[in-house]
């Protein structure tokens, strides 16, 4: 197994495809499985040190998967006129309940007759020398 020889990295995960990912999953956690039968037997301290090794390196494997999925369902959901909740943007509370620009702009029937019967006076006011 080539995953064996040293921890994977992170980059070389994003330029591979679905199923390669899937496959090296599956051969990091029969590794893992291994590692651990071996710990129990009473196996040698540097494969023992090695099962945290796996361990990150099988959470890196599933942390790319994740990010890669997550980027599909954007590219899905562009244009889109609703997002799903775990894609939207975060922010705060407070911002989230705000109202939009849209909302704050208008105005009710009453005060956009109020506005245009009774608009605010002009007055031109001397200057004195």
């Amino acid at each position: 197994m080539p995953s064996s020889a040293s921890k994977v990295k992170a980059g070389e995960l994003r330029g591979k495809t679905k199923v390669d990912l899937s496959k090296q999953l599956e051969e990091l956690k029969g590794e893992l499985l291994e590692l651990r039968v071996q710990k129990i037997a009473g196996g040698s301290a540097a494969k023992l040190t090695r099962i945290n090794t796996v361990r990150k390196s099988i959470a890196r494997v599933l942390t790319v998967t994740n990010a890669k999925a997550r980027q599909h369902l954007r590219e899905f959901y562009k244009g889109k006129k609703y997002l799903p909740l775990d894609l939207r943007y975060k922010k705060t509370r407070a911002i989230r309940r705000r109202l939009t620009k849209h909302e704050k702009s208008r105005t009710t029937e009453k005060q956009h007759k109020k506005a245009i019967h009774f608009p605010l006076r002009k007055y031109a006011v001397k200057a004195t020398a």
